[in-house]
């Protein structure tokens, strides 16, 4: 098969698959948005790589001005016509949309219907909410509320018209039936994060050297986005928590963007807080090995369809975590499983993760170490990377089908030959 994916965050497990898929021997364009700004994937092909894999930037004419309404829509239509030029270039057999902006999508959904190209909607968040919610801040009720339901019928119609959908979590599939659409085409993958690149390692190596981190305090360690879904300062209410409870602790937060700079600027002038930018993808695994504990955030508003990834990059990496995210969400069942601390992202919620930090390392100086031998064991056991692209390529061959066929039976016959 000829696929293309298309993950415009560029994150490492999206990366993962498209390798493994080439490696199959599919023909994969990886393709991925230059100006959005995140922790990335290996967006590099190596050495390693079967010929088969390309991995290409997308960019827009316009630039992504991202917290400014009518600049982020015009970013969005002319990243959706720098797209839909390069598929008319370079045609596949099947489309993989991940990450896509609501705007950007509606517009290629409309290429790709006309087109005829199959398609699959690999669904991470209910973007048309988050739209919504936006509006409804900005815009008095009679004019917030037709555009709010218009934002959910451009994301409705995306659902409905893709070939195949992947979610992330059943409570995308109860959205779907809210919206009275048939869910006969929907699977449920959980994300993950990649074993191979995120292996345990060192405390003290060479990009904890490098940064001159403090050997003898526990090291806090937040990697990731802190956007509208999270509440920065309560990443230094714990650390001031956990310091009022005995602990010697530093905070590392590796993030860029508002909620960063927010955060810096509160704990100017504090030598127990570093403000990073994000790290290169080669360095991630030291940057979480430096770590103790790792920190996720979520606030409630984005619980139901928003799984904060890093969670999954902290099991792997052997860590465990503190993470003040909602009961419901399905990182706070991961934590746990993987003996990690789960509280509500409030101060009340920050208390008690301070206080069971404080008692952990009372108990058992050699807790921590345990607990993220525990995390990386429950990663090993859920992101098998061969069973998820075993569902991949069944998902892409239905989606293929239900376009045409001849491409799948053409690949299948190829396959059995080569055999």
């Amino acid at each position: 098969m000829r696929i293309t994916v298309h993950d415009y965050s560029g994150h490492p497990f999206q990366v993962q698959l498209s390798r493994e898929l080439a490696r199959r021997g599919h023909y994969v364009l990886h393709e991925y948005s230059s100006q959005y700004v995140s922790g990335r994937g290996r967006l590099t092909v190596t050495d390693d790589d079967p010929d088969t894999l390309r991995i290409e930037p997308v960019e827009a004419r316009r630039p992504n001005r991202k917290y400014d309404p009518l600049g982020r829509i015009r970013f969005e239509l002319s990243y959706a016509r720098a797209w839909r030029e390069r598929l008319e270039r370079e045609p596949a057999d099947v489309i993989v949309a991940c990450n896509v902006q609501l705007f950007s999508l509606a517009a290629v959904r409309r290429h790709l219907v006309r087109s005829g190209t199959p398609w699959v909607l690999w669904h991470q968040d209910i973007c048309s909410l988050a739209v919504a919610g936006e509006i409804e801040r900005r815009l008095p009720n009679p004019l917030s509320a037709p555009l709010s339901r218009w934002a959910g019928s451009l994301e409705r119609a995306q659902v409905r018209s893709a070939d195949r959908v992947v979610a992330i979590g059943d409570a995308f599939v109860n959205q779907y039936r809210s919206w009275q659409l048939p869910v006969d085409g929907v699977d449920v993958i959980p994300n993950w994060a990649p074993l191979d690149e995120l292996v345990p390692g060192v405390r003290d190596n060479a990009w904890a050297r490098e940064q001159q981190l403090p050997k003898k305090p526990v090291r806090l360690l937040y990697a990731g986005t802190l956007g509208r879904k999270h509440k920065p300062l309560l990443l230094l209410e714990l650390l001031d928590a956990a310091r009022a409870r005995g602990v010697d602790a530093t905070l590392v937060v590796c993030s860029e963007g508002l909620g960063a700079d927010e955060l810096a600027e509160a704990a100017r002038g504090r030598s127990d807080v570093r403000v990073l930018g994000y790290q290169p993808a080669e360095r991630f695994a030291e940057v979480l090995a430096s770590a103790d504990v790792m920190v996720a955030l979520l606030e409630p508003h984005a619980a139901a369809f928003s799984v904060p990834s890093k969670v999954l990059s902290y099991m792997a990496a052997g860590r465990p975590t503190i993470a003040l995210v909602p009961d419901g969400n399905p990182a706070a069942h991961d934590v746990r499983a993987a003996g990690g601390f789960v509280a509500n992202p409030s101060s009340v919620g920050v208390d008690q993760a301070a206080g069971w930090l404080a008692e952990t390392l009372r108990a058992d100086s050699a807790a921590l170490t345990r607990l993220g031998q525990r995390a990386r064991q429950q990663a090993e056991r859920q992101f098998d990377i061969t069973a998820i692209t075993d569902r991949f390529e069944d998902i892409l061959q239905s989606a293929i089908r239900r376009g045409g066929g001849e491409q799948v039976a053409h690949w299948q016959s190829n396959k059995e030959a080569a055999a």
